[in-house]
């Protein structure tokens, strides 16, 4: 479940008007961690992932004068990160072309207490391993809309398909997950 983030549109404000490093740290704070996430599940390298979200974050506050203009300045930095990944994946010389549904992706669960931690670790294992047997581009859709809390049209603009794509692939993933964890706790 995605943690609340500061109010972004007084965030970008105080940036853009008044270059204001507080406002910038905070949403650095905001955004970083999830577009970490992101990029390092297409660029499969923990430096590289650091490298271009961080290279976001700078482009974000090199461009701040027009942040303004921006309407979800959340799918704005995971369409830089996107490309900044895919431009990466070119430039360290694979031959080989790579498509979305290729690029493996990790689920990362994030429980809130000891209590739930204690509960929940037999289901998060398997659901972890539910998750691996999804297909590429499910296992994406799922993680940017039920992990980072990104909306159906968000997800489809950072992955360049439509809304209705981004449905059929969630609705994949769950039916798939749901039937995976009936059978492993014999819920039929």
């Amino acid at each position: 479940m995605p943690k609340p983030s500061p109010d972004l549109t007084s965030l970008i404000c105080d940036i853009a008007l008044y270059d204001s490093e507080n406002a910038y740290e905070k949403l650095f704070k905001s955004l970083f961690p999830a577009l970490y996430r992101f990029c390092n599940c297409l660029l499969k390298s923990r430096e590289l992932a650091e490298e271009v979200a961080n290279d976001v974050m700078i482009t974000l506050w090199k461009n701040r004068k027009k942040l303004p203009e921006v309407q979800n300045i959340k799918v704005y930095a995971f369409v830089i990160a996107r490309n900044l990944c895919l431009n990466s994946l070119n430039k360290h010389a694979r031959k080989e072309l790579i498509f979305l549904e290729d690029i493996e992706v990790q689920i990362v669960l994030d429980t809130l207490n000891p209590e739930q931690i204690l509960i929940n670790d037999e289901l998060k294992k398997k659901l972890e391993q539910a998750t691996e047997s999804l297909p590429n581009r499910c296992k994406l859709v799922f993680k940017l809309i039920k992990e980072d809390g990104l909306s159906y049209k968000q997800t489809a603009d950072i992955l360049n398909i439509s809304t209705k794509t981004v449905d059929a692939h969630l609705v994949t993933a769950v039916k798939k997950l749901t039937a995976v964890l009936k059978v492993e706790f014999n819920l039929m």
